[in-house]
């Protein structure tokens, strides 16, 4: 026997149980990998508020924040599925780079000489290039839940762990925002976009070369990839996980433009983001309370109970005409969209096509931002045209949408124990 041989009953570091998942995926990930998500958070607000201080031009700032989103529905799932080819590591670097050098573009082209051709077309880039970090973190940890954790502790794992990083994109998008207020008001509207390129290259670099990165990879060469068809990524029981979190991102984008519109109406616009945070905070707390619900309250039930406290707050939110009355309905939303977030993505881990996992958490994570962008694009058109209390309307068509989504997946996973 070699010098270098092992016991077969011996498990190697990288594989042996860990006590718990901070261990096993090392004390720095987690603060790492909540800040590489930040710039991906500004990016939409961050577009918008330049092009409309840049050109002058409301309805081209939403076109151009449409426009990013646009570009990570194009090529976001594309990134997860390299990713699960390649490894995140390679990856992110190239997305890192790519758009940190997209968002300086951003912030030289929207005051350049230039048509508004090429401001629609670097925002496309912008979108396109966004390091897809909250999926892949996701994904991540659940590889490593899978292969560290024991057995009888990975459901109880798995539930915090996803309630947790759902809890990590509410606090990112709410401030995120807040973020890009105060770049663009203390130093310059340009000042975002080049924080976002810093903030970029420094963290999702960072996050890109955390050991986890090679987590995902596959190294064995003598080992066949096993990949599930890509046909499975279109089944209706994952399709309409996709279309759940599209309508999770249509309610915020929505929520924002009339929230502000409403806060324009009453004199007070710069506490729109203010009043935001009432439902953030709430979705957030919510979101991590996931982790104790008791077991017989499945997902599958979950999403339909909180998707309908979604509806009774949206027609708060669409019945409200003074500021306390808005405060009250943000605060009974964030009761139902913390936990349905979590709900979302607690089915895409236990529905995730063998080989597919960053794949499948980019095309989930990426209706948020789509839905997001498009929704703050329509809603801002339509309370410049009709008015606020039309758009006040617009969350409860989002809310209804994710309503549903809930009935069909009640269907789809009759005969499941989750």
């Amino acid at each position: 026997m070699s010098d270098t041989a092992q016991p077969a009953s011996a498990p190697s570091d990288a594989t042996a149980p860990a006590p718990s998942l901070i261990r096993a995926a090392g004390l720095a990930y987690f603060p790492v990998a909540f800040l590489a998500r930040l710039p991906f958070a500004m990016n939409v607000v961050g577009v918008l508020t330049l092009v409309v201080a840049a050109r002058d031009s409301l309805t081209l700032g939403g076109l151009t924040s449409a426009a990013v989103g646009l570009g990570t529905a194009l090529i976001g799932p594309l990134l997860g599925a390299a990713a699960d080819r390649f490894g995140q590591r390679p990856v992110l670097l190239a997305a890192g780079i790519g758009n940190s050098l997209a968002l300086l573009l951003m912030a030289w082209v929207a005051f350049a000489p230039v048509s508004d051709a090429w401001v629609l077309a670097t925002a496309i880039l912008v979108g396109a290039t966004a390091p897809q970090v909250s999926p892949m973190s996701r994904s991540r940890l659940v590889t490593i839940i899978d292969r560290r954790i024991a057995r009888d502790r990975r459901a109880k794992t798995l539930s915090a762990t996803l309630a947790y990083e759902s809890s990590a994109d509410e606090i990112v998008f709410v401030f995120g925002p807040v973020l890009v207020g105060l770049l663009a008001t203390t130093l310059n509207p340009a000042a975002p976009m080049i924080g976002a390129a810093i903030l970029t290259l420094v963290f999702v670099g960072a996050f890109a070369l955390h050991p986890s990165g090679r987590t995902t990879t596959h190294v064995d060469a003598d080992a066949p990839l096993v990949q599930a068809p890509v046909s499975e990524l279109f089944h209706p029981r994952v399709l309409v996980l996709v279309a759940g979190v599209l309508g999770i991102g249509f309610f915020f984008g929505s929520t924002l433009t009339s929230l502000t519109s409403f806060m324009v109406d009453a004199g007070n616009k710069e506490a729109a983001g203010l009043l935001y945070g009432v439902m953030g905070v709430g979705s957030a707390i919510l979101a991590l309370a996931v982790a104790v619900f008791p077991a017989r309250f499945t997902p599958r039930y979950r999403w339909l109970v909180f998707a309908l406290i979604l509806v009774g707050g949206a027609a708060l939110i669409a019945s409200a005409r003074t500021v306390d009355q808005m405060i009250w309905a943000l605060a009974v939303t964030g009761i139902g969209i913390g936990p349905l977030i979590v709900t979302v993505y607690t089915f895409a881990a236990l529905r995730t096509p063998a080989g597919r996992s960053a794949t499948l958490m980019t095309m989930v994570g990426s209706g948020v931002i789509v839905g997001q962008s498009s929704s703050s694009a329509i809603v801002g058109v339509l309370a410049d045209e009709q008015g606020t209390a039309l758009a006040q309307w617009a969350p409860f068509v989002a809310a209804v949408l994710v309503l549903l989504c809930a009935v069909i997946n009640l269907f789809l996973s009759r005969g499941d124990r989750r």
